[in-house]
């Protein structure tokens, strides 16, 4: 039956038997891949991959003068520029999906341009990014910001139109409320609960322009790295970088949606 709820134990199990089948299959090709060729290492045992970890936190550097590990000099670039970037676009989109939700004037001229703009991949007009910004910190947080901004543009600027009532803004100024305090205590406390949702969905799309323009020109960085280790065919260390940005990924998305849950309890999605 469709949409048959199982207990939880039964779901607990199931997904925990997904996991062990991946993991299963995944031993499985290494073996089969290690008999064919006893040198490879594009699908490292998990043996393998535990001593690649080692390598990614080993201090770099002579011993006089150690250096840190690499790991958290890739890491500590990839999040820093991520932060910023998605900060700078999350700020940016919202100040003009709301704008052209409340104005038509605003909304006639810019809606064409974001409709347009929010059907390019980022990755296409990538080169204008290093012609316009270099490869500077500044590009990557560019890269960022404007690869989430005219989609969650569109989005913020439909919340605004189909969940705010025509009804709801005009009791407020019949009740002597200003313009600003309508777009606040009207229309803003209203969509937030989009805006956070829409944050969570162009989180993982920020990570994919961010670690692409990495592995082409960053570093330090999660992306740049990934690109020196396949030119090594060093997998254990790549598999290990792709692990922890889906954790990250996973500790993102959890973490707005546990916000959301609790600054907006009345909220409830598919309303």
């Amino acid at each position: 039956m469709i949409r048959r709820n199982l207990p939880k134990w039964l779901f607990v199990s199931l997904a925990i038997a997904g996991v062990i089948v991946v993991l299963a299959v995944y031993e499985w090709l290494s073996v089969r891949q290690t008999a064919n060729n006893p040198s490879q290492t594009t699908v490292p045992s998990y043996s393998k991959l535990i001593e690649g970890i080692q390598r990614a936190f080993k201090m770099q550097g002579p011993t006089e003068a150690p250096k840190p590990p690499m790991f958290w000099n890739d890491i500590g670039a990839t999040l820093s520029r991520l932060a910023l970037g998605l900060g700078l676009g999350v700020i940016a989109s919202t100040i003009i999906g709301i704008l052209m939700g409340c104005y038509r004037w605003i909304e006639a001229p810019i809606s064409p341009i974001i409709t347009f703009m929010s059907k390019v991949p980022p990755v296409a007009i990538m080169p204008f990014y290093f012609l316009f910004a270099g490869i500077s910190f500044r590009m990557y947080v560019l890269m960022v910001a404007l690869g989430i901004f005219f989609s969650m543009t569109q989005t913020i600027f439909q919340a605004v139109r189909d969940n705010v009532s025509d009804e709801a803004i005009s009791k407020a100024y019949t009740l002597g409320a200003s313009e600003l305090e309508v777009i606040y205590e009207v229309i803003w406390k209203q969509i937030l609960p989009n805006v956070l949702d829409c944050i969570r969905s162009q989180t993982g799309p920020a990570m994919v322009y961010l670690v692409l323009a990495e592995y082409s020109v960053g570093e330090p960085g999660m992306g740049s790295q990934i690109r020196m280790q396949y030119k090594l065919l060093s997998f254990d260390i790549i598999l290990f970088y792709a692990f922890v940005l889906g954790v990250l990924g996973l500790i993102l998305d959890s973490g707005l949606e546990w916000f959301r849950k609790w600054l907006c309890p009345w909220f409830r999605e598919g309303r």
